[in-house]
């Protein structure tokens, strides 16, 4: 099917015809090859989870700048120390909070890689989360906060809130799946069909959330959350809009000032193409200090994306 009308065929006008030597042949495939790989990555860049942002500083989220980065650190908080004046805010222990907040992290370095091991080209990020991401193209961005939501109830026990929907409103329950239950998927349609034995390993587990993470995405997963202010921002809530292009980031620490009561805050994201989670600059901050303040107007700017002020969210049981 044409989406216009092709010309009507006119006598080809006969030009003398050159065989070019193999050499010369072989020059011009190699640049064609080259100019189709750049092709797609610009591709890449320019749509990704979302179209791109670029480093714009205007509406960033301005902490004063000083090196915060604990190089020896070994987790989020221990990597990631609070500016002067600041304490971080108290967590339940074993609430979503704290388990976030003590997720392990690559050495110092590390680079932010894709599913198929290239590096990201671009340097967004102060610190790269020790979390596979799998050798597909699957953990993009609102996978990577469904997989720390769900690892952390997997780790918890608590397999009965490991639930999400697909695109098409098909929920996903982790519990059938542990009966021995997978999901098939038939153009719109998606349904449970009984092919194994009851299993609760991780590899069972895992092979869930790949079920997820190409089924789910930023619109499905925003209507599984509650909108919440950001004046009442805790550690583990969204900033998230959904839809195509859609995207979202994930709080992963929190700290505040009890002279002001200024609220700071670290943000991950995962992005597309799959790969690893990320804790993001502030390029309002420069080098050192990736730390937000909630005090950033209508809209914060991310590296990659900018979020309205009334696009937080929050899981119903933190």
């Amino acid at each position: 099917m044409y989406l216009y009308r092709p010309l009507e065929k006119s006598k080809p006008c006969k030009l003398p015809q050159k065989k070019l030597p193999r050499e010369e042949i072989d020059t011009l495939r190699n640049i064609l090859r080259s100019a189709k790989l750049i092709l797609i990555l610009m591709v890449l860049f320019l749509t990704a989870c979302t179209v791109r942002d670029g480093l714009n500083l205007d509406g960033a989220s301005d902490v004063p700048g000083e090196n915060l980065i604990n190089v020896n650190g070994r987790t989020v908080q221990e990597w990631i120390k609070v500016p002067e004046g600041f304490d971080r805010v108290k967590v339940p222990k074993g609430s979503f909070g704290e388990y976030l907040r003590n997720l392990p992290l690559k050495p110092h370095g590390s680079k932010v890689r894709y599913y198929n091991g290239i590096p990201k080209p671009w340097d967004v990020h102060v610190a790269v989360l020790d979390i596979d991401v799998g050798n597909r193209d699957l953990q993009q961005c609102a996978d990577a906060v469904i997989r720390l939501r769900a690892e952390y109830l997997y780790w918890k026990g608590e397999y009965d809130k490991i639930h999400f929907k697909f695109t098409n409103g098909f929920r996903a329950d982790y519990v059938k799946w542990m009966e021995g239950y997978r999901i098939k998927v038939e153009g719109n349609k998606a349904y449970w069909v009984k092919v194994a034995e009851r299993s609760n390993d991780y590899e069972t587990f895992r092979k869930y959330l790949d079920i997820v993470f190409a089924y789910a995405g930023t619109l499905s997963l925003s209507q599984q959350l509650k909108k919440v202010p950001v004046e009442d921002l805790q550690i583990g809530d969204i900033f998230i809009k959904g839809g195509s292009p859609g995207h979202c980031a994930i709080v992963l620490d929190v700290a505040e000032n009890k002279a002001t009561g200024e609220k700071i805050f670290i943000l991950a994201q995962g992005y597309m193409p799959a790969q690893d989670i990320h804790i993001l600059k502030n390029p309002a901050n420069g080098e050192g200090n990736p730390w937000y303040s909630i005090n950033f107007g209508e809209r914060l700017q991310t590296p990659e994306f900018v979020f309205a002020r009334d696009q937080l969210a929050r899981f119903e049981t933190n």
